[in-house]
């Protein structure tokens, strides 16, 4: 690893890991929702978040461009941009439970994702990759489950309704009726799950860039696959599939038909 991606990844965990703690303030108390335009809600912890990740990382990278959920996008000159989800999984936040996120992503100036790591500040998980590097969970090495039939899988997925709005429940229906286990374990909360070995695949038909640009590496070097609900690998397909790779080809059978 290049001492600039080593310290690139360093300073990812460590900023994950502050603004998870700053989360935690506003965890399971009464704290006032605001709801954006597309009927997503907000809170003061998904602003204080990004605002210390804003602060952490603009003081270590000058130069480097930064895309918030909150915030939207700031310029930058060196061609490296960090895209953040400063609470990812809000709904499940308000509602107390413990599967919320504090995502981010390093993109190099070809474009590619090189970096990421995710905190789970209500759970005390840190999961992390670099390109080339593995990726690691609370410090040791992350990797894929070996399990290679979807008879054998657990699934996991999001909200049903965004199978709906996307007319993709008839393949979300083909799935449940092969997978062993299905489960709504949602957010990024589920990508990790299979990056970590814990279930084979997760299902988001709706996502935004800064729901998936940890992901890609993370899946990636934990062994796994990410790719959009087409079957492409990128980040900016506003879907998300993450897979051990083994039940990719059954999946994407099912998916398309």
């Amino acid at each position: 690893m290049s001492d600039n991606l080593k310290h690139r990844l360093e300073i990812a965990k460590a900023a994950a890991w502050e603004a998870g703690k700053a989360t935690l303030r506003h965890f399971q108390t009464r704290l006032a929702v605001e709801w954006k335009a597309d009927l997503s809600p907000v809170t003061a912890a998904d602003r204080e978040s990004e605002a210390l990740l804003l602060s952490i990382l603009r003081r270590e990278f000058p130069g480097d461009a930064f895309l918030g959920e909150e915030g939207g996008e700031r310029p930058g000159t060196t061609g490296f941009r960090w895209i953040v989800d400063p609470l990812d999984g809000t709904k499940s936040f308000v509602q107390g439970v413990p599967l919320y996120g504090v995502m981010i992503g390093c993109e190099d100036p070809k474009g590619d994702v090189v970096a990421g790591a995710i905190s789970f500040p209500a759970l005390g998980e840190l999961v992390a990759a670099a390109r080339g590097e593995g990726a690691t969970w609370n410090g040791r090495a992350a990797s894929v489950s070996q399990v290679a039939e979807l008879k054998d899988a657990c699934v996991l997925f999001g909200s049903i309704r965004s199978f709906q709005q996307t007319e993709s429940t008839a393949a979300f229906e083909r799935i449940v009726a092969r997978a062993r286990l299905c489960r709504g374990w949602g957010d990024c909360y589920g990508h990790v799950l299979v990056a970590t070995g814990r279930a084979e695949a997760m299902l988001d038909p709706v996502l935004e860039v800064w729901d998936t640009a940890a992901l890609l590496p993370i899946l990636e070097e934990s062994g796994g696959v990410f790719t959009d609900w087409k079957g492409q690998r990128t980040i900016r397909g506003r879907s998300g599939i993450s897979t051990n790779g083994k039940v990719d080809r059954a999946l994407r059978t099912l998916i398309e038909g």
